[in-house]
């Protein structure tokens, strides 16, 4: 009967334990990363399968804005906007990713400030105007400063103009993936964009995997994740399959306010560089972690980063 009782005891706990796997998913450069291709149709297809995707598999996304992309030749582009409202008509949030995607750690405060300010004019009003909270800031290229300094400088800015940093855990290359793909799509070439898209969820499952070792090691235990996604053509096709991969694992998906509810996000960040790295690993750092911690970390494949060329 003890025997019994323990492995219930154990098996309970495990249950509880794989429940208990929260993971964002969380899509930057938005309205889409189209790689020159000037079509409105395309851009909409992509954007409506990102989100049927996340209708199917109940994932609360949110989509990180560049207003940049919404403007042509100084005129504000009707077709842009609409694939905003798109994301905010269907109920995700979208959050502020700069006007124009510099890096913090190579332009002046002031202009890097003024332009998270110009980055806001169209969404925040296209978010008022679907009842939709508008509060998180995606630091481009993960720069979040040079020193301590420099990113409470920022922090701080943000705080006071009601913005809440959102923090990246898996850091990944989707972004080589998606070129390599985008790059054998405008040649026809089916059986190499079969062949990137599977070697990318193979990637994306094993990069799932060092950043749960990592934690584990950090935190005795798995913390909720932030997965980083760019809106691109292979995103929209493969997102389908990462769900599928990161609910194989037992993850169920989170909005960005959630996921910042787990207290590893508060976490102090003492060690800083010219980084654009996951959070997990500024952690580490800030810990003292160096050299062999970080071992195992995935790499893009070869062939990938050729066809990106």
């Amino acid at each position: 009967m003890k025997i019994y009782l323990s492995f219930l005891l154990v098996l309970i706990c495990s249950v509880a334990q794989a429940q208990t796997k929260k993971m964002a998913i969380t899509v930057d450069d938005l309205p889409v990363v189209t790689y020159g291709i000037d079509d409105p149709e395309f851009a909409k297809d992509l954007t409506q399968n990102l989100i049927n995707t996340f209708d199917e598999y109940e994932i609360p996304a949110i989509g990180y804005v560049n207003e940049v992309k919404l403007y042509n030749d100084g005129e504000l582009n009707s077709n842009q906007v609409h694939l905003l409202e798109m994301w905010l008509r269907n109920g995700y949030e979208l959050g502020n990713h700069t006007y124009s995607h510099p890096n913090f750690h190579q332009v002046p405060f002031e202009d890097f400030t003024e332009n998270i300010l110009k980055g806001e004019k169209v969404t925040r009003k296209l978010a008022e105007k679907y009842n939709s909270e508008y509060q998180f800031f995606r630091h481009p290229y993960l720069r979040m400063g040079l020193r301590q300094s420099h990113a409470d400088s920022l922090r701080n800015f943000l705080n006071q103009n009601g913005y809440t940093e959102a923090p990246v855990t898996i850091d990944n290359e989707d972004y080589v993936f998606a070129l390599a793909y985008h790059r054998a799509y405008e040649r026809s070439d089916s059986e190499s964009m079969e062949k990137i898209g599977s070697a990318y969820v193979d990637y994306m499952e094993q990069k799932l995997l060092f950043y749960e070792r990592l934690s584990h090691e950090l935190f005795d235990r798995l913390i909720a994740q932030t997965l980083l996604t760019h809106a691109s053509l292979l995103n929209a096709r493969y997102m389908d399959d990462l769900a599928e991969m990161y609910q194989k694992h037992g993850y169920e998906f989170v909005s960005q306010s959630e996921v910042l509810k787990d207290e590893a996000y508060q976490h102090p960040v003492t060690v800083y560089g010219d980084w654009g790295i996951s959070w997990i690993d500024r952690w580490a750092l800030s810990q003292g972690k160096r050299g062999d911690f970080f071992k195992g970390d995935p790499v893009t494949p070869d062939f990938v980063r050729e066809a990106a060329q």
